[in-house]
């Protein structure tokens, strides 16, 4: 058993440094794009504060992972191994092709595969039917009135309204769930709550950086152009600074929920309380990942997706921080991927429709809503495999 424990440890660690090597494009992606930093100092950057997210933030990640997802009941140290086996092959694939991914969303795919072959469907915890169905009204709720006021605007500004149905139904989503989720109206966890926000962080992040972009163009319009980039270069790299914060406090956590949960499936914590010795060593884990960086995923972040000028990757990183901050305070493990990518569509769609690159975005979404299943596969078959072979 405690090869088996310490086998656990090892590959919760090797997954938080891939997810830096990942995520790393997420922290530095903006200043890499603008030229504020070397790809070097921005690395180093975000290694440092990705270190010291997690030590400001709670555990709440952790404990979402380590029991909101499989009933702990049923998890036993070989469902962890082979879901952490399964999170860690597709996340190292898509960083080797250049593809920013959700290393949260692998992991939680990784447990949902790795637990069903063991002990089937019934181990992973469920919403109750009486709460989809309240979700499935505030979606619609939320969609409706995010129409109304896209419609609203595009006839105000004499736009073709038609185009901005889809968009103003997101946005209206993404605004009501995290106030209802705020307010204890819609008490979301587990699966649930990771479908919800695999599209809400996205659309908030564009959200909040589109609205940031807007608000700084029209503040600054008159200001002369070296002006401007000097003083949001600086502003840049704090921004940066409070980005890679938010995401350590959230991806770090992966690997603390699960090693706490393999000690107390081993008997080793009579209950769940994360050690501040798992905390330094997912944190470094991660910081480590980021240090190496992720250079493919730099490249399609920073420069595939839109192009960039100073006070727009403030914008961004700003955006994804707050994001990131306000997420990781409900203990929802959402995708720093998801949310930056949202983000720095904002900025761009600040300059027209076409100033994004939207064919590069569909082949980021479309990674996005394969991670979970394609984990999930990886580990299945993992489990099937392997966890015989185990003590």
């Amino acid at each position: 058993m405690e090869i088996v424990i310490i086998l656990g440890i090892v590959l919760a660690l090797l997954f938080n440094f891939v997810n830096g090597l990942n995520d790393a494009a997420n922290s530095i992606a903006t200043v890499v794009a603008t030229k504020v930093l070397s790809p070097f100092k921005a690395v180093l950057l975000a290694s440092f504060f990705n270190l010291v997210g997690p030590l400001l933030f709670t555990t709440a990640i952790a404990q979402t992972i380590g029991r909101g997802i499989v009933d702990p009941i049923l998890l036993n140290p070989q469902i962890i191994l082979m879901a952490m086996v399964g999170a860690v092959i597709w996340v190292f694939f898509c960083s080797y092709f250049g593809i920013p991914v959700s290393s949260s969303h692998a992991l939680i795919g990784g447990l949902l595969g790795a637990a069903t072959a063991c002990c089937g469907i019934s181990a992973i915890l469920w919403p109750s039917e009486m709460l989809v169905l309240k979700l499935l009204v505030m979606l619609v709720i939320g969609a409706v009135g995010g129409m109304a006021v896209a419609v609203y605007l595009a006839t105000h500004f004499d736009e073709a309204w038609d185009r901005y149905l889809g968009l103003g139904a997101l946005s209206g989503v993404a605004v009501l769930i995290p106030i209802m989720v705020g307010a204890g109206l819609l008490p979301l966890s587990g699966v649930l709550a990771v479908v919800v926000f695999m599209v809400v962080s996205p659309m908030l992040g564009f959200m909040v950086a589109y609205l940031f972009g807007i608000i700084i163009i029209r503040r600054f319009a008159r200001s002369q152009s070296p002006i401007l980039d000097h003083a949001f270069k600086k502003l840049q790299i704090v921004a940066a600074a409070f980005q890679a914060i938010g995401h350590g406090s959230n991806d770090a956590q992966n690997a603390m929920g699960i090693i706490t949960a393999m000690l107390v499936a081993a008997g080793f914590l009579t209950e769940f309380e994360v050690p501040v010795w798992v905390i330094l060593l997912s944190c470094t884990a991660i910081s480590l990942g980021t240090l190496l960086g992720g250079w493919r995923v730099v490249d399609m972040m920073a420069n595939k997706i839109t192009k960039m000028q100073p006070y727009q990757g403030f914008c961004a990183s700003a955006a994804g921080g707050t994001v990131l901050s306000v997420v990781t305070a409900f203990g929802v493990p959402v995708s720093t991927t998801h949310a930056m990518s949202g983000s720095i569509m904002g900025v761009g769609a600040t300059k027209g429709y076409s100033a994004v690159k939207w064919g590069i975005v569909r082949d980021i979404v479309a990674a996005w809503v394969m991670t979970v299943p394609a984990s999930a596969a990886v580990a299945w078959g993992c489990y099937l495999v392997f966890a015989p072979l185990l003590p």
